[in-house]
């Protein structure tokens, strides 16, 4: 069985780029968060809201991450069937 899918994995600028990306982001809004004219409070929901957005941003990207992985997985295993019965098949049509 030949299968032609490959996990990708991340080069290490690339990683180096998303790792950045993200505390430069992380950055920006809380120092946005911090020097708001705003009350104690509303800095606080604020922040609680960014953290939520930020576990929920990966939350979900490892659930679609996890789902692909799945559907690979199991189009793997019905391809292999399948080749199994066309083997099986096939050998019973020679004799």
């Amino acid at each position: 069985m030949s299968d032609n899918s490959t996990l990708s994995r991340a080069t290490s600028p690339w990683l180096i780029f998303t790792v950045g990306s993200f505390i430069v982001a992380a950055s920006m809004m809380a120092g946005g968060i911090f020097f708001m004219d705003a009350s104690f409070a509303a800095k606080g929901f604020y922040a609680m809201a960014a953290l939520m957005l930020v576990h929920t941003s990966i939350t979900i990207t490892k659930t679609l991450r996890d789902s692909e992985e799945s559907e690979r997985l199991d189009n793997r295993l019905e391809r292999a069937k399948m080749e199994k019965i066309l083997r099986e098949a096939g050998a019973g049509d020679v004799s």
